[in-house]
């Protein structure tokens, strides 16, 4: 019964994870109909709905959602113990998944990957692109990353990169012909690419700092886009101001293709952290890939 019980569970947190019944039918190597009938099975013990099922989706209960949150990790824990067991003496076996912003993966993930990869070879290792703030044991993450200011308190926070500014930034021959702005109001009078959430599609106020001085400048354009690079790149091409991380776009400033301006209203951030729900819960691909991150970069948690 326990071991049913379990195998029930399994399955219902991988449906809970994909939010497709037949996702987790090919990921657990049986049929679609074999999936809902554990999911109902498990439903029927627990005497709970935990699914809402419809023709186009899947989406999870309250008593789903809490069931992932408090079931999950340790069934995550156990699965790993058990994969591990079959590995050799000092051979990490296992799966990690992260979420990450974009502006991340060239400061951070494509640079620890390489030598992860060669020393952990069989971590198979997941990294989703997004800008949006997840909930990472809901979701089924092992850890996103994430600048410190968004990030929950109750949260292990492990530093990756230093900190660094947001500047602004526009092409030579857009600021030939428009100007330099001298001051942050400056920028109501230019064309700026508008930065939206992706969440909720709000436009960012670009922020400042001098002093004790703080600023948010609600800029306006002809051009709006959910993504910082993108808006990198139109600024490049003499379309407007953007506002990026000043690491993301070295090669831009080195070139001469960008060019900073109000420099001295720059505000500096933290820099990016890993962030992990409790020491508890942290998988041993975590742990190996927070020491090849911090071998990397210096960090410090």
């Amino acid at each position: 019964m326990k071991t049913a019980l379990f195998q029930q569970l399994h399955v219902f947190l991988a449906v809970a994870r994909l939010q497709s019944f037949s996702g987790a039918a090919r990921e657990l190597g049986v049929s679609t109909a074999a999936v809902s009938q554990s999911v109902r099975q498990l439903e029927e013990q627990l005497g709970v709905v935990l699914l809402q099922r419809t023709s186009r989706s899947v989406s999870l209960t309250d008593a789903g959602r809490r069931l992932v949150e408090e079931a999950g990790p340790g069934l995550a824990q156990a699965a790993a113990a058990l994969q591990g067991a079959s590995a050799q003496p000092g051979e990490a076996i296992g799966r990690l998944k992260l979420s990450v912003p974009r502006a991340a993966v060239p400061l951070i993930i494509a640079p620890v990957l390489p030598s992860f990869q060669a020393r952990h070879p069989r971590v198979e290792v997941d990294i989703v692109v997004e800008q949006r703030l997840i909930d990472i044991v809901a979701e089924g993450y092992d850890a996103g990353v994430r600048l410190s200011e968004t990030l929950e308190r109750d949260m292990v926070q492990v530093r990756l990169t230093d900190a660094f500014r947001f500047v602004v930034v526009g092409a030579p021959a857009y600021l030939e012909k428009h100007g330099h702005p001298e001051r942050p109001e400056d920028l109501l009078q230019h064309h700026c690419i508008v930065l939206r959430s992706q969440t909720t599609g709000t436009p960012y106020a670009w922020e400042f700092e001098r002093g004790s001085k703080t600023w948010r400048i609600p800029v306006q354009g002809s051009i709006a886009t959910n993504d910082e690079m993108a808006g990198v790149a139109f600024a490049a091409a003499g379309l407007g101001l953007a506002y990026a991380l000043e690491p993301s776009i070295q090669e831009e400033l080195d070139s001469g293709r960008l060019v900073r301006v109000l420099e001295d209203c720059a505000p500096t951030v933290p820099g990016f952290f890993l962030y992990y729900p409790s020491r508890a819960q942290r998988s041993e691909p975590l742990r190996l890939f927070i020491e090849a991150a911090r071998a990397l970069g210096g960090g410090t948690g």
